[in-house]
């Protein structure tokens, strides 16, 4: 799979704009601000139909314009693929493949599966529970769909629950057996999401440990721990024994909702006592595992992008990426950069077909290989 064409409307700074991508590694190169990162973001778009870095949708529309269209031609199994998204000020979003549009966007979830790396990767170090939450879940929905479906009902359900515990204290009274279908399933949920994501982290941690240690030359020991509350207990004795704590409470405190991972160099958290290198290191290769799992679980490889992964990173560590690179195991790259010849340099030791596309000049001069 990669992408052809991609064209932009009125999305963020971006007026109107189209790319024709080379097949292997295509580069966006300019000053901070041009746009560079916003280009990577359309293109998670056709992947996911939100932002990456703006969960706002109607924040994406450039300033003064009421609309945006976001539109990408790839080719998938020897055939022409094309995604359109598209938001009007007022209106819903719409999300349409080869003109027909899409009545739940969590079926097109996993069609064409994306990796991104970021400098806005760092909040799942520095965040709290939920985006390391949503991590997980990113990397098992895209190429399992039940899974997909029943967290969206989890959550659905969570909230319902909270929504009775409120009327319950908001009117002094209570309903046991309300309360039980509301926890029935969750526990039929929250146990089928809790058993998928113990078994992903068994798969997972091996390859992740394996990348960090081929980044790093093997300089330091990392870990990934799952943590849940369900890990001690059934979420059904969970709810039961913290019913009267949720009736204070007014919410659901406990379930695979609290799960989180524990991110770590040494025997220690990588967030207090791992270096900026470090944790950039281990942010690569948490991604770059995310990248080998989809692509082993999936009959497509991803595309990849690299959002300013050259900063902050040693010649050591660039150059064991670019190795990577260089093993044929991915398929289309996109990167940004604001060297541009620090960027050449990089993707010519690749040895693979590349464009540069220079986001300084209006005309956008290119330069292949």
């Amino acid at each position: 799979m990669y992408l052809q064409k991609l064209s932009l409307v009125n999305f963020k700074n971006i007026e109107s704009q189209t790319f024709d991508f080379q097949e292997k590694i295509n580069c966006f190169v300019g000053d901070n601000g041009v746009g560079k990162t916003n280009v990577l973001d359309a293109i998670y778009y056709l992947s996911f139909a939100k932002s990456y870095f703006n969960p706002v949708a109607i924040q994406n529309i450039r300033h003064g314009e009421d609309f945006f269209m976001v539109e990408g031609s790839y080719v998938l199994n020897d055939r022409e693929e094309k995604i359109v998204c598209s938001l009007k000020k007022g209106q819903k979003k719409i999300l349409k493949r080869n003109d027909k549009a899409y009545e739940k966007f969590s079926e097109h979830i996993g069609q064409f599966p994306l990796v991104i790396i970021s400098p806005a990767d760092r909040d799942l170090i520095v965040e709290g529970s939920e985006i390391r939450r949503k991590f997980i879940d990113g990397v098992i929905s895209q190429q399992d769909k039940q899974y997909l479906q029943h967290l969206i009902q989890y959550n659905k359900v969570v909230s319902q629950r909270n929504a009775l515990l409120k009327y319950f204290a908001a009117n002094r009274t209570f309903d046991a057996l309300n309360l039980k279908i509301y926890d029935d399933q969750l526990i039929f949920l929250g146990t089928e999401i809790y058993d998928k994501r113990k078994a992903f982290l068994q798969r997972f941690v091996p390859i992740f440990n394996e990348k960090y240690q081929k980044i790093s030359k093997d300089k330091e020991q990392v870990d990934l721990v799952y943590k849940s509350q369900l890990h001690t207990m059934s979420l059904e004795k969970l709810l039961q024994s913290n019913l009267e704590k949720d009736k204070i409470l007014q919410y659901t405190s406990v379930g695979i909702h609290k799960d989180d991972l524990s991110f770590d160099i040494g025997d220690y958290p990588i967030k207090k006592f791992g270096s900026q290198g470090q944790q950039k290191s281990y942010l690569i290769a948490l991604k770059l595992a995310q990248f080998q799992f989809i692509k082993e679980q999936s009959s497509v490889t991803p595309i990849l992008l690299l959002d300013d992964v050259f900063d902050k990173l040693d010649e050591n560590r660039v150059s064991h990426i670019i190795d990577l690179v260089n093993n044929n195991a991915f398929g289309q790259i996109f990167i940004t950069d604001t060297h541009a010849d620090r960027t050449e340099e990089v993707v010519k030791q690749s040895n693979k077909p590349y464009q540069l596309f220079n986001l300084n000049s209006n005309e956008m001069a290119i330069a292949k290989k």
